[in-house]
């Protein structure tokens, strides 16, 4: 069930990464980034016990090893016939804080959707605000 704000092609690019490069216990998730230029970025999960990365984040290394560095779209999507799922909390976070005007589908109960990714994560907290900077820097500062 699809309504009409969804990229359907970024849709079918995942879901069929997904069917076709998805195998076994390390590669799970697929996902699918439509750049500002119109480009897609796909990319899967490199399951790990150690904290592997999940799609979303290979597909941001991905698309700026490609030279793309502002992406409009993402989504993700489980194999073996899963569907849409949406980003972990770790993903929101770094969607956010490097996107903040991405777009993210997501399932929901009246189909799929695309919600900022402001919208997923609704008390954020943006990194980029909270970093000391001292008068003697145009940088913020880590904590610490």
């Amino acid at each position: 069930m699809h309504t009409q704000d969804v990229d359907e092609e970024l849709v079918a690019a995942a879901t069929e990464v997904a069917r076709t490069r998805c195998r076994g216990d390390n590669h799970t998730m697929a996902a699918a980034a439509r750049t500002t230029d119109g480009r897609i970025v796909t990319g899967v999960n490199a399951y790990h016990f150690t904290g592997g990365p999940c799609a979303e984040l290979v597909v941001v290394g991905a698309a700026a090893a490609q030279g793309a560095h502002d992406l409009e779209t993402i989504v993700a999507v489980g194999d073996r016939d899963r569907g849409v799922v949406p980003p972990c909390g770790r993903c929101r976070q770094v969607l956010l804080d490097y996107f903040p005007a991405l777009k993210v589908i997501v399932a929901t109960p009246a189909g799929l959707r695309a919600l900022p990714v402001t919208g997923l994560l609704p008390h954020t907290y943006v990194w980029a605000d909270h970093q000391l900077v001292t008068p003697s820097q145009s940088e913020p500062m880590p904590p610490g």
